[in-house]
């Protein structure tokens, strides 16, 4: 059992460090496929020079390391008891190397575990079969893809699309919307996994399945086949693109099962998963415990691309250092490429709700809050120092942040996916912008950060929700909402909307 352990912390270290060979071909693909000059081509290029960075340094890909789930296959006799406790040590000793993020909170009183172990965390299923040698397969799945996840239940009315019934094409018009409804909040451009029938419970685990399927594979059933191949035309002609910015590419890759299903019911199960999309697998052999082959790896040459500049298209590139004025912020408008300085603070939902009723440990005026739950390591002087840094979905801050800019004064929200009519408006009023940084490019801003000058609330909310107090040099992200009640991200939900309702006719009848 100790060398399954080592070998369970190899596939774990891999799985958040070095994306498989199928997901960066996909990757690299979508690279060719957008215009240079645009702002998902610059995201695209952010992406790329992320995944080397984490091969090279074994860092997480993205800050959010997710709910590790492992799916194991075993011959009979395999002690699943016993296999399982060494999955639980791996676990734990990943996240204290700083190869997963602590994600297990208590959902009563939110207290943090701190080694990822706790009720339900990690998922392991088991399964056996009549094979000699063990399979296990670990995905990481980040929560802001995973709060895109939709399940809609047949017959039902879809916006954009109007009746969806109970056949292929109901279906195919579930799946649009799908990746509609996810826009850049999931990170696109994205990879989804899709559930036919089931349970509710069950439809969702199938969904979940297909995403361990390669990105290349061909699916044995014809209907699904060409139900494959028509989504990963058409949904990127919603010009969703990458990080929601507009472009040509929003969906890179789409894996369809199906199951029997009760008469009362027929759900649709779509799992969506960033580009981020961190899964590996290892065949074990029983004998040893010692990895006897890697499933998703391959040798893989990646193709050059022509790097866009950080000016796109009419944008401007400006300079700012904190604190910020009122007066540059009004100066900025959507599509500027902003270059950040100084001190920035890390907020996601834990201090949002606090600093709704109490005052900040910090002044705050003129200040730049980040939207990030980083992976913090500390060193034998007791220093602590940023392992990954990219931003988590900024949609959840959508109750407190208007209120939370007024109140103390802040100039800037960095995040990604955008948020809503009442932060836009706040912004307007009290002069602050929304800035979009690249999501999932943990890496590439931990390099921006020199410093890390202190953290409150370690002890309340845990790593990833405390308000960590940051000097970065260089950290670059997009206006995307600007002090003038302008928002890329509302622009482009209307018009991918519009282009949502050309596919409202029946195409498989």
């Amino acid at each position: 059992m100790q060398q399954f352990k080592e070998s369970m912390l190899k596939l774990i270290i891999d799985t958040s460090t070095n994306l498989p060979s199928d997901v960066r071909k996909a990757i690299s693909a979508a690279r060719l496929q957008e215009e240079m000059g645009t702002r998902s081509a610059l995201a695209l290029s952010t992406i790329g020079k992320n995944i080397k960075m984490a091969e090279e340094a074994e860092g997480p890909i993205c800050q959010d390391t997710g709910m590790p789930t492992f799916v194991i296959h075993c011959p009979v006799g395999a002690n699943q008891i016993e296999m399982k406790k060494a999955i639980l040590e791996a676990v734990a000793e990943a996240t204290k190397l700083g190869k997963l993020r602590p994600n297990s909170v208590d959902s009563i009183t939110g207290k943090n575990s701190g080694d990822n172990l706790g009720p339900g965390t990690p998922v392991i299923h088991f399964e056996q079969w009549e094979k000699d040698y063990i399979d296990v397969r670990l995905i990481l799945k980040g929560g802001g893809c995973e709060n895109k996840n939709i399940q809609y239940s047949l017959p039902c009315e879809l916006e954009g699309l109007g009746k969806a019934g109970r056949d292929l094409d109901g279906i195919r018009k579930c799946i649009m919307h799908a990746v509609y409804q996810a826009q850049g909040q999931g990170c696109s451009a994205g990879f989804i996994g899709v559930g036919i029938g089931g349970d509710r419970t069950s439809g969702y685990s199938l969904a979940k399945e297909q995403l361990f399927r390669r990105v290349d594979d061909v699916n044995p059933n014809e209907d699904l086949r060409k139900l494959e191949e028509y989504v990963m035309e058409n949904a990127n002609k919603l010009s969703i693109g990458t990080m929601g910015f507009g472009g040509n590419v929003s969906l890179l890759g789409c894996k369809i099962g199906v199951m029997n299903r009760l008469p009362a019911s027929f759900f649709v199960s779509v799992a969506y998963n960033c580009w981020a999309f961190r899964r590996q697998g290892v065949e074990i052999d029983p004998a040893t415990g010692g990895i006897s082959n890697w499933i998703y790896k391959e040798n893989y040459t990646e193709t050059e691309v022509q790097e866009p500049s950080e000016e796109t298209g009419d944008s401007r590139k400006l300079v700012l250092q904190a604190p910020i004025t009122e007066e540059q912020i009004r100066s900025l408008k959507v599509g500027d490429v902003v270059i950040i300085n100084g001190a920035i603070h890390t907020g996601r939902d834990a201090l949002h709700k606090y600093l709704m009723d109490n005052d900040s440990p910090v002044d705050l005026n003129g200040g730049v809050i980040y939207h990030c739950g980083p992976v913090m390591l500390k060193d034998e002087q007791g220093k602590w120092h940023v392992k990954a840094a990219g931003p988590t979905t900024s949609i959840r801050e959508e109750p407190y942040q208007a209120d939370i800019i007024k109140k103390f004064g802040i100039r800037a929200i960095i995040g990604k996916g955008g948020m809503g009519a009442k932060t836009l408006a706040g912004l307007k009023e009290h002069g602050a912008v929304y800035l979009n940084a690249i999501g999932g490019a943990a890496q590439y801003y931990a390099q921006c950060v020199k410093d890390v000058e202190g953290v409150d609330f370690l002890e309340e909310f845990g790593i990833p929700e405390a308000m960590w107090h940051l000097q970065v040099e260089g950290f670059a992200a997009i206006v995307t909402m600007d002090a003038h009640g302008n928002s890329l991200h509302a622009d482009v939900e209307r018009e991918s909307l519009k282009k949502l309702a050309d596919f409202k006719e029946p195409v498989f009848v």
